[in-house]
């Protein structure tokens, strides 16, 4: 038996020794997928792609993603993290590459389709993948480390996006097709760093002392033995209604989430009347706000156990942000809004992804993990395309914005409900039913 202290001396030699690469996969793994939101601002122009052209080739990746999901979870169970998530960030890399060669809108909705299929696995088998290394108390603080890097990749992304747009021609490159180069190449490094590094699980960690491995893996074994789940095949997780109703406010959040990562460049240029690299820096200012709220969102999580009120609020501040959106549209302080829908996610992911391994472990872990981000990662696709869609009508993007808050309003509803079942009641330790 280790004492509290070194307990506590584990958990933090493991995060140090996993959290950062993993925080680097999905910090590319975001910036690849959305940095195609600074691309419009040039890109559009060059191709002569219309709003509602590139709401649907932005969408569509989430397309690819969705399908994807529930298959390469499973494998990555079956073959391991390491080699499997290495897979996932080489292919998604080289891909980013390559969209700087589109021409037309079907070879946009191809790239963006591409990028889904290869990139769909990473974000679940992260989650997975942690909650094979941390326990239930512990593990909003770390989800929230991983999920930092989504608006990092806009502190990042936002800054460096603009300044390589102001370097198109060189090389016979538009700045467009700069951004996703140099964007795209790191993804691939840091899949190949994967594959040498990471560890499949606990007693495999020679990094550790044998006193630690011990610990961890007996700590994470009498977890999973006390929520039940060995032998259960993935098919019944698939069909828990729990995984269905989980993926309900997860669909609410993404779709709102994503309406802004694509469209707030666009409106903070319109509201601001700002140039391609102050864009990028208000919207990197915006995400480096947003930063703030993740680990905050973990431990306050991790310290109530309220892991659906915690998501409720959020999902709520959310639809909030859309609202004020919806009813701002010519006033510059529609960049308020534009804060308050960043500042949601940090408080909704360390929580909302603590709930299914509150009934769910091993393969049916990443059966149940892959199907609730399938199923909300649809919501990517429906988020930008409802805004484009209006904007095209001619008539602004307010009844998109309103849409987006009533849908919200219904995802905070369902956490909220969700609470009062004994599984996620806070304090209450129950068997799995799968």
């Amino acid at each position: 038996m280790l004492s509290r202290d070194e307990e506590s001396a584990t958990l933090k030699r493991v995060s140090l020794r996993l959290l950062p690469l993993l925080f680097g996969l999905y910090l590319m793994a975001f910036l690849d997928r959305v940095n195609v939101g600074i691309a419009a601002l040039q890109m559009n122009g060059d191709l002569k792609f219309s709003p509602a052209v590139f709401g649907f080739g932005a969408g569509i990746f989430f397309l690819g993603y969705a399908l994807c999901e529930v298959p390469s979870n499973l494998i990555l169970a079956r073959v391991g993290a390491r080699r499997w998530l290495a897979r996932i960030a080489i292919s998604w890399g080289l891909l980013t590459c390559a969209t700087m060669f589109v021409r037309t809108p079907i070879q946009f909705y191809i790239a963006r389709l591409l990028l889904g299929v290869a990139e769909a696995g990473l974000y679940p088998g992260v989650i997975y993948y942690l909650g094979q290394w941390f326990p239930d108390n512990r593990r909003g603080r770390a989800l929230s480390v991983f999920f930092a890097a989504t608006p990092l990749a806009g502190v990042v992304g936002g800054p460096l996006g603009g300044a390589l747009l102001g370097v198109s021609g060189v090389l016979g490159l538009a700045g467009w097709q700069w951004i996703f180069l140099v964007e795209g190449l790191p993804s691939v490094i840091l899949g190949a760093l994967a594959l040498v590094y990471l560890t499949e699980r606990p007693a495999d960690a020679r990094w550790l002392s044998a006193g630690q491995r011990a610990w961890l893996d007996e700590h994470t074994r009498n977890e999973h033995r006390r929520i039940g789940v060995t032998g259960i095949s993935p098919l019944r997780a698939l069909g828990n209604p729990l995984v269905w109703l989980l993926a309900l406010p997860y669909f609410a959040f993404y779709t709102l989430a994503l309406a802004y990562v694509f469209w707030a460049p666009t409106i903070v240029r319109e509201s601001l009347h700002t140039s391609y690299a102050k864009t990028g820096m208000v919207t990197g200012a915006i995400a480096l706000v947003a930063v703030a709220t993740y680990p905050l969102g973990g431990m306050l999580s991790d310290r109530s156990g309220e892991r659906c009120r915690t998501a409720a609020v959020a999902l709520l501040l959310s639809a909030a942000g859309c609202l004020a959106c919806g009813l701002l549209v010519h006033s510059p302080l529609r960049i308020l809004a534009l804060v308050t829908m960043a500042l949601a996610p940090g408080f909704f992911l360390p929580s909302f992804w603590c709930l299914p391994t509150r009934f769910l472990n091993g393969p049916s872990a990443a059966a149940g993990i892959a199907l609730i981000n399938a199923v909300g990662s649809c919501g990517g696709f429906f988020g930008p395309s409802i805004i484009g869609f209006f904007r095209t009508l001619g008539g602004g993007d307010a009844a998109g914005f309103y849409a987006l808050a009533g849908l919200g309003l219904l995802g905070t509803a369902v956490c909220a409900g969700l609470r009062l079942t004994r599984t996620f009641r806070p304090g209450i330790e129950l068997p799995s039913a799968v």
